[in-house]
């Protein structure tokens, strides 16, 4: 029940991350699809259609959507409107899909095929976009373009495990600057300095996730993600606590003092877990304790009581590289340490609801 009344009072009285349309909302979005899924609860269902209902007009426009900013992010609360189609059959909402497919239709790209990862971050490819845009992509591919681009979406999880994957330590970096002259980019490589948790669960999510949404009889393409995914959760599992099951904010660097133990990539790396297991991507054997321990750990040590009521915590508010006149965001260790760590903020308590949701499927598989 703590759980069950946590995310029912977070969405009670939530309000929009943003007065625009934005990926952190889309997290919170996507959580209450999954629970809605897992329980058949109608107050998630109640909670998505309410929130659409601002932003969805009837000739399915989306009201606040900054498409000239070519921002990848805003792709993320696209994902719900195939849902909602399904569901209503609104057409509405067929429609509102093409509007955000034309703006992936027009994302400026690097030499090497990947989409920017917004206009004002020329020639650079970060984890999070793969998140933001390719489960989208995947499913559009699959329901409406005859899978036409496909090889489009493998080339560019190629491209990261190409430009961003480091085999000694079996992580990948933030980001890379395909053109190697951001401030904060090996000069060789491209690749930021750091491995930021949050940005890893991305990665993982994006995988799992895109799996889910393509047609698994094009097997040799779902293969090479298969393999993919494996490899770069062998590698984050090697940075696993020992004690609590959880991960750090810089995944490798538990010897320093200030690091701590980061909800939201937790959140990310259970949920990708569970739900592999359920897909049938991982052995389940072997893999569901490890994902729902994860998920329990969050639950014991991170969902606690303040004031008479419970809050997500250790939550890093926000992270990122640049521009140039936010040289502090410079990939270091010390950069990602100094961002505010918050309570209850969409981009943990969405994850969450996902991870619970596929919990509660396990358990419910288990019967």
């Amino acid at each position: 029940m703590k759980v069950e009344n946590y995310i029912r009072e977070y969405l009670t009285g939530y309000q929009n991350y943003k007065d625009y349309w934005n990926y952190e909302d889309g997290c919170v979005l996507i959580g209450a699809r999954l629970l809605y899924e897992a329980t058949g609860e109608k107050a998630y269902f109640a909670f998505i259609d309410t929130y659409l209902k601002h932003f969805v007009m009837d000739d399915g426009t989306i009201a606040h959507y900054q498409t000239g900013k070519f921002n990848i992010d805003s792709i993320n609360s696209g994902k719900i409107l195939f849902f909602m189609y399904e569901k209503t059959g609104e057409e509405k909402y067929r429609k509102a899909i093409e509007v955000v497919m034309d703006q992936l239709r027009n994302q400026p790209r690097c030499k090497c095929g990947s989409f920017f990862h917004k206009q004002l971050y020329p020639d650079q490819i970060w984890l999070d976009g793969l998140y933001m845009a390719q489960p989208f992509y995947m499913e559009y591919e699959t329901k409406y373009d005859k899978k036409k681009q496909y090889n489009d979406i493998i080339k560019q999880f190629e491209n990261v495990q190409k430009y961003l994957y480091d085999k000694e330590k079996g992580l990948c970096y933030h980001a890379c600057d395909e053109a190697k002259v951001q401030f904060w980019a090996n000069k060789e490589t491209g690749c930021s300095p750091n491995f930021w948790l949050r940005s890893m669960g991305w990665y993982l999510m994006a995988l799992v996730d895109t799996m889910d949404a393509m047609s698994i009889e094009i097997y040799e393409q779902y293969r090479k993600l298969q393999d993919i995914f494996k490899q770069v959760l062998k590698g984050i599992l090697r940075y696993q606590d020992e004690k609590t099951g959880l991960f750090y904010q810089v995944i490798d660097r538990n010897d320093v003092e200030e690091n701590y133990l980061e909800t939201s990539g937790s959140a990310m790396v259970g949920y990708a877990i569970m739900k592999a297991c359920r897909m049938g991507i991982l052995l389940k054997e072997k893999y569901e304790p490890i994902g729902t321990g994860i998920f329990e750990s969050l639950v014991e040590n991170k969902l606690q009581e303040k004031s008479g009521s419970y809050h997500l915590t250790d939550i890093c508010e926000m992270a990122g590289l640049g521009p140039e006149n936010r040289r502090e965001r410079d990939g270091s260790v010390a950069y990602y340490l100094s961002e505010r760590i918050v309570d209850d903020d969409p981009k943990g308590v969405g994850p969450f609801m996902m991870a619970y949701a596929q919990y509660l499927q396990l358990k419910k598989e288990m019967r």
